[in-house]
């Protein structure tokens, strides 16, 4: 038998080795990054960006780190993350890079915040760097997770793989300052400072601009204007920042020196003075800044200067003031600014409040989009002048436009049904809230409790108010106010007594329940009834409030009240009060004389 040779063994050729895709015969890597680049620089992802994706496939460049790395950056420009998922898992080959392409486009919304936490802690420590973190950091201080971002923060000074040096940089403090300034933290905000001092590392200006704001966002004027006074460099930020934290201090009078303490005014420095003195109650002094900036130093007003501007004129009621404003505005065609919105928002507020309901309608119809703000204040100013059909009408209309109305909206619309005596509209309305999403609140049933009671349904109004604790608490002070004025109204005794009893035990220092209540009682007669109750009242130590009266002359508001000689002309104003009194007795009244022939 023939005996085979052995078998040789069988050896494979070597492989060769797959040639690198820049060595592709046809497109480039030359041809192909800057098309990507123009696609990302630009924000074409659907033409540009698919255009070079697909031509990466067709030449099998999608191996190439750096291509593929730009790919994931184009992607997380559109709004969801998906498709910079799916290029960053075609990666062969991730480097830091490539994570944090994919950390930025994690982090464009909050829905996939702890996608970007996870990839955070994912990530191998040699890709994880200071850019990482940042992203991370500021994400979710822009999206309100400021706790989270202060442990991310904290835990980038501790990461070691960042080198032996300084582990932030200026980008991590702004955004660190950020977050602790937006959940009010203050002993972080002293560690941060304290870190960046510590570590040595050159504070700019911006560094320095955001702490100083955190601190006085945090209500820590002193440390700001101790790290202010530090500064060599301070720019306009710096400045605006001590005279708007100063303001939101109610110290008028140092945001004032600060402010007198610039180099240069300039017109947010400005707005910041004037919007600090009109959210503090002094709107006199925040006119008068609004002219000094117009008149004296030819500063232009910027939106938010005008805004306030215009509260203050609605705070003190100067119609004639608020329409110089307004016709400065026209004059200079402030309306296409990007701001638009907010001046003639305020315009209708302010026409609102000083009781001309016909121009502010005008501003309203002319504005050429309105948000819920317009249309709440339009519904507000017709209810507040008395015009009940209007504001049912204007409620109707907003409605209509399919615009969400809000807890103020509704009680504007149930005071107008109150006013007017709409009794059956007001409890359509009051049982529609919870329909429009917004849960009836105590000041609501108050205002129906008022409709009720001005109808004279007494007794239907002391049932409803007896139900109400189970939905709105003990917080029922409002609605029997509102029953104790319709008793007064219709002189009921018997039920004022009781009213009068349950807000002594609600409200035990307020006055005005007491004067009410000694009101009614003189009112009926009852002399003695009415002084034990103001002996009541007095052995509490209880004073009523002093009523007062104001009038507008020449743009400028005049208060008074009885008895008044607090007024720098009162002698002249009481000489001409006596030649009025003395002229009233000298004119024959003519229905008077016509009944005294008779």
């Amino acid at each position: 038998m023939r005996r085979l040779p052995p078998p040789r063994a069988f050896r494979r050729p070597p492989c060769l080795p797959a040639p690198s895709p820049a060595a592709l015969p046809g497109v480039a890597v030359a041809t192909v990054l800057p098309l990507i680049e123009r696609a990302i620089s630009v924000g074409d992802v659907r033409r540009l960006g698919r255009a070079a994706h697909a031509l990466l496939v067709k030449t099998a460049l999608t191996h190439h780190t750096l291509l593929s790395n730009r790919l994931v950056e184009l992607y997380a420009a559109l709004p969801s993350p998906a498709a910079s998922r799916a290029a960053f898992q075609d990666l062969p080959h991730r480097n830091v890079h490539s994570y944090n392409n994919l950390l930025a486009a994690l982090c464009r919304g909050p829905a996939t915040l702890p996608d970007a936490l996870h990839l955070l802690d994912a990530m191998p420590a040699s890709s994880r760097n200071a850019v990482s973190y940042n992203t991370v950091i500021s994400a979710l201080a822009r999206h309100g997770r400021q706790g989270e971002a202060l442990r991310v923060f904290a835990r980038m000074a501790r990461d070691r793989c960042l080198g032996p040096e300084v582990a932030f940089d200026r980008f991590a403090v702004v955004s660190a300052a950020s977050a602790c300034a937006g959940m009010g933290a203050v002993r972080p905000l002293q560690q941060l400072h304290g870190a960046v001092v510590a570590s040595g590392v050159e504070v700019t200006v911006i560094m320095a601009n955001a702490m100083l704001d955190a601190y006085t966002k945090t209500a820590r004027m002193e440390d700001a204007r101790m790290l202010f006074n530090q500064m060599g460099i301070r720019d306009t930020v710096s400045w605006t920042s001590m005279i708007a934290g100063y303001c939101r201090a109610k110290r008028l009078d140092d945001a004032v020196q600060v402010f007198g303490m610039m180099p240069e005014h300039d017109s947010i420095a400005w707005t910041a003075l004037i919007s600090g003195h009109e959210q503090n109650g002094e709107e006199d002094a925040a006119l008068e800044l609004f002219e000094q900036m117009l008149h004296h130093h030819g500063m232009a007003p910027t939106p938010f200067a005008l805004v306030s501007s215009l509260g203050a004129c609605a705070k003190l009621g100067l119609a004639t003031r608020g329409k110089e404003v307004h016709g400065f505005i026209s004059h200079h065609c402030i309306g296409s600014d990007p701001f638009n919105i907010f001046i003639h928002n305020a315009l209708i507020d302010m026409y609102s409040k000083c009781g001309d309901m016909a121009t502010a309608t005008v501003v309203f119809e002319c504005m050429p989009e309105s948000d819920f703000i317009s249309w709440n204040s339009m519904v507000t100013g017709f209810s507040h002048n008395g015009q009940g059909k209007q504001c049912l009408d204007m409620f109707k209309r907003m409605l209509e436009a399919q615009v969400q109305p809000t807890y103020v909206t509704f009680l504007a619309v149930l005071t107008s049904c109150s006013h007017a005596g709409l009794v059956s509209d007001g409890r359509r309305i009051l049982e529609s809230m919870q329909h429009h999403g917004v849960e009836p609140r105590a000041e609501h049933y108050a205002s129906f409790i008022d409709a009720l009671g001005r109808n004279h349904q007494l007794e239907e109004a002391s049932e409803f108010i007896k139900g109400l604790s189970s939905r709105v608490g003990p917080g029922t002070a409002g609605s029997w106010g509102a029953l104790l004025g319709a008793c007064r109204v219709h002189g009921n005794i018997e039920i004022a007594v009781k009213v009068a009893e349950s807000l002594f035990q609600l409200e035990p220092g307020n006055s005005g329940r007491y004067v009410m209540l000694a009101n009614i009682y003189a009112a009926a007669g009852q002399w003695d009834d009415a002084r034990r109750v103001r002996a009541l009242m007095k052995g509490k130590g209880l004073r009523k409030e002093q009523a007062c009266s104001w009038i507008e002359v020449r743009s400028a508001k005049h208060i008074f009240v009885a008895d008044d000689t607090s007024h720098r002309e009162a002698n002249e104003i009481y000489e001409m009060l006596d030649k009025l009194f003395d002229h009233m007795h000298i004119v024959v009244d003519p229905i008077e004389d016509q009944l005294a022939l008779r």
